[in-house]
């Protein structure tokens, strides 16, 4: 392997349809011949769309990319609820779509937009006592699971032609939105289920700018890694600030330095134009580092 492809950053792989996160990232790691990687925030096989890969030193800030707001095309069945609350799961309840008019779906619509609380589906990664409630749900055993506040930012009905609905979602980390479609579902009476999914968008990132992994699996390895994204792109939001180089040297052996930002929260660190890593300032302008990145 040529030793001068990037090893380090982020490549924003569109996730086909039937294939979990797992193996999509397993595929795209021998393409690109880096060892050291991660996803940010799994897809069902179910669902396709923007999956943003961590590579190198860029795993560093898969953190951040998991907490990140995410944006999402659904697809809702009326009238059928599954097992999984998805299409994968066998139909449980069938029940008669009502008729529904644009100002009562809009009405119901409403009631789930801004903070919400949320409970989990059984076919889900989360754990109870040691075990994954979907290997629980495969079992047949169904636990109870405490309801969780999400936020749903924005919630639009781009198509609604029963018992079709398209749903245009924005909502905080861990939201699943096979639940809100089957919350939606009991509110208009009728029950419903995740039919498909498309994950649009997650944190900076859009799926416009996606590699599909059919054509990453045509590349070569330096055509692949001129993908990567540098880390620092996930960190859009943080503001930046840049250290002389005394104070990069103190921020390097992990002391604190003073800074004149007045804002307290998390900094995205640079020497000149090399970033450094992920730093949070204090309510005193004293910058600690979080994530220190070595030398690229």
């Amino acid at each position: 392997m040529n030793s001068d492809l990037p090893e380090h950053g982020i490549l924003l792989l569109d996730k086909p349809l039937g294939l979990t996160s797992n193996a999509a990232l397993s595929r795209a790691k021998r393409v690109l011949g880096i060892r050291k990687a991660g996803h940010t925030g799994a897809l069902d096989p179910l669902a396709t769309g923007l999956l943003p890969l961590c590579f190198g030193q860029a795993t560093k800030v898969s953190a951040f990319l998991l907490d990140a707001d995410k944006g999402y095309m659904a697809d809702v069945k009326l009238g059928q609820t599954t097992a999984s609350g998805d299409a994968e799961g066998d139909i449980v309840e069938r029940r008669d779509v009502p008729e529904i008019s644009l100002a009562a779906l809009e009405d119901v619509l409403d009631e789930f937009r801004g903070p919400i609380d949320q409970v989990p589906p059984m076919y889900s990664a989360l754990k109870h006592k040691g075990r994954r409630l979907h290997d629980l749900a495969r079992a047949g055993i169904e636990v109870e699971r405490k309801p969780r506040r999400v936020t749903i930012h924005s919630l639009e009905a781009l198509n609604f032609n029963a018992p079709h609905l398209a749903l245009k979602v924005t909502c905080s980390k861990g939201t699943y939105i096979r639940s809100l479609a089957m919350d939606i579902g009991e509110r208009l009476g009728c029950g419903a289920h995740l039919s498909g999914l498309r994950r649009e968008s997650s944190g900076p990132f859009s799926l416009t700018d996606a590699v599909p992994l059919d054509q990453l699996m045509e590349m070569e390895a330096a055509e692949a890694r001129a993908l990567l994204l540098p880390p620092d792109a996930a960190l859009a939001a943080f503001p930046r600030v840049t250290l002389d180089a005394t104070d990069a040297t103190d921020i390097g052996h992990g002391k604190v330095v003073d800074t004149d930002f007045a804002a307290a929260g998390h900094v995205r660190i640079y020497s000149a134009e090399r970033f450094m890593g992920i730093g949070t300032i204090d309510d005193g302008g004293r910058l600690r580092v979080r994530r220190l990145f070595v030398d690229q």
